[in-house]
């Protein structure tokens, strides 16, 4: 009897054992479901993030950005607000190539202004709800650049502030943002170029129907996330 009732307890044990094991690898997951918003009292080194596949906060590393993020307010083409608030999260890699292009930028008095970066699957999905054409929001089942910590929506901005004039506002999708679409006039095809050149000289490459898009090279082979944040006062 004592043995049968040993036995029965072994049992539980092992399934108690079991189902803890399965229950860690989800709150593994659960954890990892949301990013740290909490900013850095002071800036963090790109260069001492030993994972370039981590998401981290573009604002813990320069102060040299301008953020704008469309999707956190009503003023986009969805006409509705669908990020919890304005942050701003890539990989590591990203960031890194990122930093690097703005510095070019900063030599030569501007600085890059940020409409859109890292974007969850789950807003992914809200999105195409909202607005169900593929030829303006990528199918959530295949997950754009953006799902994947690899793409920005970005423009410049002088160093009085002021936006680079490039011809149509972010988001608009008439074949004049397209940077084949060269019926333009010279000051706006020189921005356009300048924007472009200094992008591809650090690893990104364009999105030939959007002036504003550029992902990071390879970035394509980067798993789709959901990773959301949490908004920090």
């Amino acid at each position: 009897m004592r043995f049968k009732i040993m036995k029965k307890r072994i049992l539980v044990f092992v399934i108690a054992l079991s189902y803890c094991f399965a229950s860690l690898l989800t709150l593994v997951s659960c954890k990892s479901t949301y990013l740290n918003s909490k900013k850095s009292p002071i800036l963090l080194d790109i260069t001492k993030e030993a994972d370039s596949n981590a998401f981290v906060n573009l604002r813990n590393y320069s102060n040299d950005f301008v953020f704008d993020m469309k999707y956190a307010t009503a003023d986009n083409f969805l006409k509705e607000k669908v990020y919890p608030c304005d942050e701003c999260f890539l990989r590591v890699k990203t960031v890194k190539a990122l930093l690097e292009a703005n510095k070019s930028f900063l030599k030569k008095g501007y600085k890059i202004k940020l409409y859109d970066c890292y974007r969850p699957k789950a807003i992914q999905k809200k999105m195409f709800q909202l607005v169900p054409d593929p030829n303006f929001v990528a199918n959530p089942k295949k997950g754009s650049i953006h799902n994947r910590g690899g793409a920005v929506d970005i423009s410049l901005v002088d160093s009085l502030g002021v936006e680079v004039n490039m011809g149509t506002k972010f988001d608009f999708f008439g074949e004049e943002a397209s940077h084949n679409y060269q019926n333009l006039s010279d000051e706006i095809l020189a921005n356009r170029k300048f924007l472009k050149e200094i992008m591809l000289q650090n690893n990104f490459k364009i999105f030939e129907s959007e002036w504003w898009h550029y992902n990071l090279n390879g970035s394509n082979k980067d798993a789709v996330s959901n990773k959301k944040w949490r908004c920090e006062n």
